[in-house]
């Protein structure tokens, strides 16, 4: 996660049940590299301790009391000034109201509007108070002056209750800051699509011919994509994966479906990068039956060859000039990776190609690291070590601005 290497966050805890959930967000910004400074109300320190923070930052938390130190007496210019982000999560009915109207009476509101960056703030109330007029006004007051409200979700609240006043969960309030610092990254205002893991087509209700592809690399590829400040569409196969906050998630099964959602998408799109394994084949004919096992013989399977994506992206390009600014693919090879590699760029009008031995057992299908060697349509290459599929992908989307900053 290196869009948060070195950066200053600020993060206020108010006095809701949901501060503990904080702990962990802390925790994991820390070790990504980020400079974390909590900010605590008097409510919150009763529920989570100071020091609790400060054993997972390695930075002292702050509270109220700190206000009036005097080695400290501007303190909250230098919380306000000295960040890249402020978020306030959990931010409850009263600390909302409070930011809506300028009151400044404690550590964090004070400091909150000394900030020279705009907040962020992931209520987190009991499904009444969310929804009283008062509340969604304040919210409303916030919203009009830039501050970006994150949630509440839906679900089981502290009350016992059910409703709309959860707080986030800490992954997603880590993927809204990870959106927030990445808005000015190489690709802001870019429209990226991405494919990402295997096709699946039908034998029959219950059989399918797909493939071994996990979508970790391109669900990587669409978080690097989203740390830069693209607009990502993610069109994904079936996977067992989160989707990254903030990309738009379209999923599909066929190739068929696939490539509709592709061709639609790129319409105009600055971006595409195909990481899908797609499927070349698949059968001629699907059974609306199962195929039952029968004794004495094997049914037969005719296949038919599946749509070429990348083909149809490249003529219609071609012959009508509609398409994606830069498009990108992956060769997945156990043989003659360079060769093969190369007559896809070739064929297929790609402008980068990532190739990938498939047969390595430390890398490719299913694991967390990958190895490839990037092929440029000019003919340069480029083969990179073994690393985690997240090193790889940010080294594609740095390649891809560059490409789309000579068109």
């Amino acid at each position: 996660m290196k869009v948060f290497k070195e950066k200053k966050i600020v993060i206020g805890v108010t006095g809701s049940i949901a501060a503990y959930k904080v702990v962990g967000l802390a925790s994991q910004l820390t070790q990504a590299g980020a400079l974390v400074d909590v900010i605590l109300t008097e409510s919150a320190a009763k529920l989570v301790s100071p020091l609790t923070f400060s054993a997972v930052t390695g930075r002292r938390a702050a509270v109220d009391q700190d206000l009036w130190q005097v080695d400290d007496h501007v303190l909250h210019i230098k919380l306000g000034e000295e960040n890249q982000a402020f978020l306030i999560a959990p931010a409850t009915a009263n600390t909302i109201a409070k930011l809506a109207h300028g009151i400044a009476d404690n550590l964090l509101t004070v400091s909150a509007l000394a900030s020279r960056t705009d907040l962020l703030v992931a209520p987190a109330m009991d499904g009444g108070m969310y929804s009283h007029p008062a509340t969604q006004e304040n919210l409303s007051i916030l919203e009009d002056r830039g501050v970006t409200i994150l949630g509440p979700a839906a679900g089981h609240l502290a009350s016992g209750l059910s409703g709309k006043g959860r707080m986030l969960e800490s992954e997603q309030l880590l993927g809204h800051l990870r959106i927030w610092l990445g808005r000015e990254g190489v690709l802001a205002g870019k429209k990226v699509v991405i494919t990402a893991g295997g096709t699946q087509e039908p034998i029959d209700p219950v059989r399918v011919i797909s493939n071994r592809s996990s979508g970790k690399q391109g669900y990587a590829l669409a978080q690097a994509a989203l740390d830069q400040g693209a607009e990502v569409v993610l069109i994904s196969g079936p996977v067992c994966l989160d989707s990254p906050v903030g990309a738009n998630l379209i999923e599909t099964t066929t190739v068929d479906q696939m490539s509709a959602a592709v061709l639609k998408e790129t319409e105009n799109t600055d971006l595409l990068i195909m990481a899908a394994a797609v499927a070349d084949y698949k059968p001629s004919q699907e059974s609306n039956r199962k195929i039952k096992k029968e004794k004495g013989g094997l049914p037969a399977i005719n296949l038919a060859v599946t749509p070429d994506i990348l083909s149809e992206i490249a003529q219609r390009k071609e012959s009508s000039g509609v398409g994606p600014l830069v498009t990108i693919g992956f060769a997945a090879e156990t043989e003659d990776l360079l060769t093969n590699a190369k007559s896809k760029l070739e064929k297929k009008k790609l402008d980068l190609i990532a190739a990938n031995d498939i047969s390595r057992k430390d890398s490719g299908f299913g694991a967390d690291k990958n190895q490839v060697t990037l092929i440029w349509k000019d003919g340069r290459t480029e083969e990179l070590p073994l690393m985690e599929k997240s090193e790889v992908s940010d080294i594609i989307i740095q390649e891809s601005a560059k490409l789309l900053e000579t068109i």
